[in-house]
């Protein structure tokens, strides 16, 4: 029997269309969580989401999560198990629809909070997703982002200062990822965390100060000694011994002769 030359050439391009034919759409929820906290969502600029294919690095959707913090009686209690659903409705989140024809192991990658850029640092997870089989449920596929993020609100960069000067003003305010407050005894308890000012002069460590609560919500501040003319560079740190969480923030001043 004799094929028609141009049947021959349709049928071979549906078998090279095949695979596209197949791909399923598949939805992926992902949320982000500040360690020990709650959802980082539009308050805090959102989150940058890409997901990505793991072996070939081909980008399959992006955005950023939006929404709020979550529900706060969800999140902190300590009668909590592996399978209580964090979320509800209010919780930010970033939706995506990816088109596969065949599992493949998805690379999702968060980057933010992208309100606070001097606080902003990326996370990681891979998993395998099977076409058609949607990863929505629950609270979907859930990132934790450590961290606090710390603003050094004074002394300002680069400021210059006459050579007299003995002491300066050091102040920061410091806040979940997620834009939640510390104060003392709260839900973040200022009266855990440590707050300390590494301070070199000229390149050389000249001191560790405590930075206490101030008084504000967030707010942690001290009087930092200044020996002598230089350019001194400090980094402000928040650590939290219960859990290792970690941030912090940099500035620097200069002292003239």
């Amino acid at each position: 029997m004799r094929v028609h030359a141009s049947t021959f050439f349709i049928a071979a391009a549906l078998c090279a269309l095949a695979p596209g034919l197949a791909a399923e759409p598949t939805n992926v929820t992902v949320r982000v969580l500040s360690k020990d906290a709650k959802y980082i969502g539009t308050s805090m600029g959102g989150m940058r989401v890409v997901l990505r294919d793991g072996h070939t690095g081909e980008v399959l959707a992006s955005g950023v999560t939006s929404g709020g913090t979550g529900d706060t009686e969800k999140l902190m209690h300590d009668n909590g198990g592996r399978r209580v659903q964090m979320s509800d409705q209010s919780a930010a989140r970033f939706d995506a629809t990816i088109d596969i024809d065949e599992p493949r192991l998805i690379e999702v990658e968060a980057y933010g909070p992208l309100g606070q850029p001097q606080s902003a640092h990326r996370v990681l997870s891979s998993q395998w997703v099977v076409p058609g089989a949607h990863i929505t449920g629950g609270d979907g596929w859930v990132l934790e982002l450590p961290g606090f993020v710390v603003d050094v609100l004074d002394p300002p960069a680069h400021v210059k200062l006459p050579g007299k000067t003995d002491a300066v003003d050091l102040r920061a305010n410091v806040i979940m990822m997620c834009g939640c407050p510390i104060t003392p005894k709260g839900l973040w308890d200022a009266d855990k965390l440590q707050v300390k000012a590494l301070v070199k002069r000229d390149g050389e460590k000249v001191a560790t100060v405590d930075l206490p609560f101030a008084g504000e919500a967030s707010q942690f501040a001290t009087k930092l000694p200044v020996e002598g003319p230089g350019t001194y560079d400090v980094t402000v740190y928040a650590y939290d011994e219960s859990n290792g969480n970690t941030g912090l923030d940099r500035t620097t001043f200069i002292v003239t002769p």
